[in-house]
């Protein structure tokens, strides 16, 4: 496909190097397999539209901060006045960071592998002794929901809906449970950036990466996009919400819902945390710590909530380019 330099949208030209443009229609979304918030399967259509062919790296999201000068989330002190039960020697700029346990543990406490480590960020990736010289083609991480907005909106862009990244993710694989057919690691070949072996102790490195792996380093799906599946979570533009279908009238024509987007900010707050009113995104692709023993979400149909106030180690993101008329 002969990519054009740039594309007109309504915000004005943007690049659409190391871009993709995808031809929209009807595919096939959610899994009945895995997750109860991933049913029901249904039917949906996306418009075209451009997307990154991988997420974001660290080289460009450095250009980013060196032409706005923007400070990301984790690189402030978060304000005790916003979260009534946090300690007060807590309130230091900081991210979560991973951390392998000892042994197992309970994997309904995940306490036991996360840590909220002062001076992580994008710049210190494991903490403020570590840095990014030698990681510049690995995804970004330690972003919020906020800092992958505003490289969006610097670069023309935006974020994807829930439905146009699961629509990319298939790569033409309608219906397949993962991004490459319906099996996990066809004889035996490692296919993305996920965890092998017990999590959160015991990481067996088939494939080769204890944490995030170069963008590109997996074969690209149908579409040409690379790191899809697994890596780093992907932020979307959509409010956390549980799918539903579109009940039309019996002989309505018009069946398959467009472009459909997530629910109410105010709807995807957290219910087990009613005094901290924070809105959460829908997050996709899973990451390099999505296990079978836990959080298999290195699928297309996999979601997750997450708080836009958060940013974590293993969370990235990716732009797409939508226009009034497809190029």
């Amino acid at each position: 496909m002969v990519i054009p330099a740039s594309v007109t949208t309504g915000a004005g030209t943007a690049s659409t190097a190391g871009m993709r443009r995808l031809d929209g229609g009807v595919f096939t979304m959610g899994s009945l397999r895995f997750y109860p918030e991933e049913a029901p399967v249904r039917a949906l259509r996306v418009d075209p539209f451009w997307i990154d062919e991988g997420p974001v790296t660290n080289r460009e999201f450095a250009r980013f901060v060196a032409a706005t000068g923007h400070r990301t989330l984790a690189e402030i002190a978060p304000d005790p006045a916003d979260y009534p039960d946090m300690p007060i020697d807590m309130a230091q700029p900081g991210s979560l960071l991973f951390e392998r346990t000892a042994g197992p543990v309970d994997l309904q406490d995940f306490s036991q592998w996360w840590r909220f480590s002062f001076g992580a960020d994008w710049r210190h990736p494991l903490g403020p002794d570590s840095g990014i010289d030698d990681l510049a083609d690995h995804p970004v991480v330690h972003v919020a929901y906020s800092d992958a907005k505003a490289y969006a909106d610097w670069a023309g862009k935006s974020l994807p809906t829930e439905a146009e990244w699961e629509y990319a993710a298939r790569g033409g694989l309608d219906g397949a449970e993962f991004a490459w057919g319906d099996e996990l690691a066809p004889e035996g070949k490692m296919l993305a950036n996920y965890w092998q072996g017990a999590f959160p102790f015991a990481n067996q490195l088939l494939d080769g990466w204890e944490r995030t792996s170069p963008v590109g380093t997996y074969p690209p799906n149908g579409y040409g996009l690379v790191d899809m599946i697994g890596n780093v979570w992907e932020w979307t533009a959509d409010w956390w919400s549980l799918p539903t279908v579109s009940k039309k009238k019996r002989g309505d024509a018009c069946c398959v819902p467009a472009n459909p987007r997530g629910g109410r900010e105010r709807d995807s707050r957290d219910p087990a945390t009613p005094h901290v009113p924070i809105g959460r995104k829908v997050l996709k692709g899973g990451s390099h710590l999505c296990a079978a023993n836990y959080c298999q979400r290195y699928r297309p149909a996999a979601r997750h909530a997450q708080a836009i106030d958060s940013s974590t180690s293993h969370i990235g993101f990716r732009c797409v380019l939508r226009t009034a008329k497809a190029a």
